[in-house]
């Protein structure tokens, strides 16, 4: 997809942010209840990234954003395990290598802020998403790690990085 910047989150996109997330639960089924879907600051995207060691980025093309994704610490884990948090695409953008360079972005900040292992979950229909995911170096584990608050997402990854 040409013409596409991946760029830091700023407050005038958390509207646009949270629309795609939710469009993307509407259009996949994914249970909203204990999911990202729930997340208190799914309207404030650009606030809850602002702290430390934390970082989203914005996949945009000609002025619309088409993907989302970033890196925060695992809530309840050891400080060198941070957590891959709400990487999104919209229909048009996937299959294109998009999400592999968004990743690589997520991943490269993350080893910069010290974190030594990325944490993920996910469900278990999104096969496309878990292929990105071993591609990038993530392995499944047994159990979830953290406090997500994820409850319905029963696919856990681990990548040291």
């Amino acid at each position: 997809m040409e013409n596409c910047i991946i760029r830091k989150i700023e407050k005038k996109d958390n509207q646009a942010v949270a629309a795609l997330i939710r469009a993307v639960f509407d259009e996949m089924n994914i249970p909203k209840v204990g999911t990202a879907y729930e997340d208190p600051y799914l309207d404030l995207m650009f606030e809850e990234y602002s702290k430390p060691k934390s970082v989203y980025y914005v996949l945009e093309k000609e002025d619309k954003i088409v993907g989302v994704a970033g890196i925060a610490p695992l809530e309840n884990e050891a400080e060198s395990i941070c957590e891959l948090q709400k990487m999104y695409f919209l229909p048009e953008t996937r299959g294109l290598g998009l999400g592999a360079k968004m990743m690589d972005t997520c991943l490269k900040n993350a080893k910069e802020m010290g974190f030594e292992s990325c944490y993920l979950e996910t469900m278990p229909f999104m096969l496309g998403a878990q292929k990105l995911y071993k591609k990038s170096g993530f392995e499944y584990i047994d159990g979830p790690m953290g406090s997500t608050g994820h409850t319905s997402c029963p696919i856990w990854m681990l990548k040291k990085l």
